[in-house]
């Protein structure tokens, strides 16, 4: 089963497949958080067998020049070392503890037996044709065009995507490499919202392939934007009345924008996310949405989660044997 961006109709498509159409719903892993140590290899691996369609990752460079894939830039929440990554080289990058509490989980912990902060490289690697959202965590020219080098070098521009909350970065990432599809920015979010409640929506251009946002019901719940607390109450109930909106959501779909809501955990959060018309979510638990996803429909009258593609590569690509030697780009030629 794979979700579909209409712009970018490859961004989805199984390996030779081709493009597929219809309403079918999108897995989408946050770094595997939940179930192995975030943004390692093995999360990621989990993730591809648990049948998702998309990783979600996150990226920064070190001092010495490698993109490397990790969420936080002080990596003391991570590994108990008070180190920033764009100031430490990557072989002194130390290992994440394990157990590792799960950021939009708060009160449960991973574990897993790959403590290793892995380079980006190594995930294109391993899954070449896997569709990749790529965060860039930091306003750094040098660590855009390092990816947008490496998406080039293993030709998968149209299923990866640049991501990020700054129009700033986004810019900079579409400079940079131009074919690949990116995602809403905060700036760009709040124009369209405007221009939504004022009727003009329909004449803003949107080159954007999704929109991604927070589930709001988990704002002040797991996800704490603002302390704990009435504001955080009341953020996650003027985003609920302001922004999904059905006659919006369905706007932007039928404009050709996913509508990816995140991170959403538990099975509530499942069947709220696609019952307000989301066509796919980002969570930390992989086999747990995997499995509300083949179970029975939650609730009377409720969507149906199993509206399946009939292509066995639905969850992505199988995963490839581990490669033995040195690292080689999508090429053939060795990437450093």
């Amino acid at each position: 089963m794979a979700a579909v961006l209409p712009r970018y109709p490859q961004c989805t498509a199984g390996p030779g497949t081709g493009a597929r159409s219809g309403p079918c719903w999108c897995r989408f892993s946050r770094t595997g958080a939940g179930e192995r140590i975030e943004n390692t290899m093995e999360a990621f691996e989990n993730a591809v067998r648990q049948g998702c369609d998309w990783l979600e990752l996150d990226v920064r460079r070190t001092r010495d020049g490698v993109v490397v894939v990790c969420h936080d830039r002080e990596l003391w929440r991570q590994s108990g070392r008070h180190l920033d990554v764009t100031r430490t080289d990557f072989r002194d990058l130390p290992p994440y503890r394990s157990p590792l509490e799960v950021t939009f989980a708060p009160g449960s912990f991973s574990s897993g037996r790959d403590r290793r902060i892995p380079r980006l490289v190594e995930v294109f690697q391993r899954f070449p044709r896997q569709p990749i959202s790529i965060e860039v965590k930091d306003d750094d020219d040098d660590l855009i065009n390092e990816v947008a080098a490496l998406v080039r070098s293993f030709d998968r521009a149209p299923i990866t995507l640049w991501a990020s909350f700054r129009q700033r970065i986004l810019r900079k990432c579409r400079r940079a490499h131009p074919a690949m599809p990116f995602c809403l920015s905060l700036e760009r979010g709040l124009l369209a919202l405007l221009l939504w409640y004022l009727g003009l929506l329909p004449r803003l251009p949107l080159p954007e392939a999704a929109l991604l946002f927070p589930l709001p019901s988990t704002i002040n719940r797991t996800y704490f934007p603002l302390p704990r607390g009435p504001a955080g109450h009341a953020l996650s109930r003027a985003a609920a009345a302001l922004v999904l909106r059905p006659a919006l959501l369905q706007h932007l779909k039928s404009r050709g924008l996913q509508v990816w809501l995140w991170v959403v955990n538990e099975e509530r959060d499942f069947a709220e996310a696609f019952g307000l018309g989301a066509t796919g979510v980002i969570t930390d638990y992989p086999g747990r949405l995997r499995r509300f996803l083949d179970g029975p429909s939650p609730t009377p009258g409720g969507p149906s989660p199993t509206p399946r593609c009939p292509s066995p590569s639905w969850g992505g690509e199988p995963l490839p044997p581990p490669e033995k030697g040195g690292e080689t780009g999508g090429k053939g030629r060795k990437v450093e």
